[in-house]
């Protein structure tokens, strides 16, 4: 399946840039910003996230249902992995419009279906870990490992993601000297999104991040990912840095 999740694309570039518009209080020019994520978008996937952030920013409930109906059923329209983590989110939104507009029959019916999204990841995979540790087929990583952004902090779960270029940025930012590895992993047991990532900037688990307390067991190496430049990571980690504390463990 052809992951979506690109922090480099061109439409999330600019939604993220909205975003922190919008926490410096600079409303307006955030909203400009959103919308001129929509008039770039090319294809649904771009479409559904504009779209939600459009619908956020919307004061009249009239509008606000609008734009997330559209952002839902761009969504429908891709209905893979990519975005049914996101299902959930968008039909409890459009149930609190309907709730607000006094329409009992459909909030009623948008609840039941966000309810019905709600659960354990459907996620197949496949799924890959990245650190600078020198492992091998058949090897488990298990949780209990010292966290990659915070040293004091030991992690009561170990991490995944079914993005390759995700845990690239995790073998980028991991402690140790060695090389930068992506392990194609199998969770032994059950997962969960993470929640360091799900419904934060945007609905649902866009990166396809995931956590167990179960072990994970290697069954492969992924040889192909984006890499990111020296400049990149050394970015990354100020921004870890400026976050410290505030990880769900």
């Amino acid at each position: 399946m052809n992951i979506k999740f690109d922090p480099n694309n061109n439409v999330i570039k600019l939604c993220i840039m909205g975003m922190s518009l919008e926490e410096g209080g600079n409303v307006q020019d955030a909203s400009m910003m959103f919308h001129k994520a929509w008039n770039e978008a090319t294809d649904d996937y771009e479409k559904f996230i504009a779209a939600y952030h459009l619908a956020r920013q919307q004061k009249n409930i009239a509008d606000k249902l609008k734009w997330m109906e559209t952002s839902m059923q761009c969504a429908l329209n891709i209905n893979d992995d990519n975005v049914k983590s996101a299902y959930a989110t968008l039909y409890a939104n459009i149930a609190q419009c309907y709730e607000e507009l006094h329409d009992s029959d459909n909030a009623k019916r948008n609840y039941e279906l966000s309810d019905s999204y709600k659960g354990a990841p459907s996620d197949k995979g496949p799924f890959y870990h990245g650190t600078k540790a020198d492992l091998k087929v058949g090897d488990l990583l298990t949780a209990g490992g010292v966290s990659n952004y915070e040293p004091e902090l030991q992690m009561n779960h170990i991490y995944f993601t079914a993005n390759p270029n995700g845990a690239g940025l995790a073998a980028a930012l991991a402690k140790g000297e060695g090389r930068e590895r992506v392990y194609i992993i199998e969770p032994t047991g059950g997962f969960e999104d993470d929640p360091n990532v799900t419904d934060k900037k945007f609905p649902g688990n866009l990166t396809r991040s995931y956590r167990s307390k179960e072990p994970l067991r290697i069954i492969g190496e992924e040889t192909e990912w984006r890499k990111l430049t020296t400049t990149q990571v050394s970015k990354w980690r100020e921004d870890v840095a400026k976050k410290k504390g505030e990880i769900i463990n």
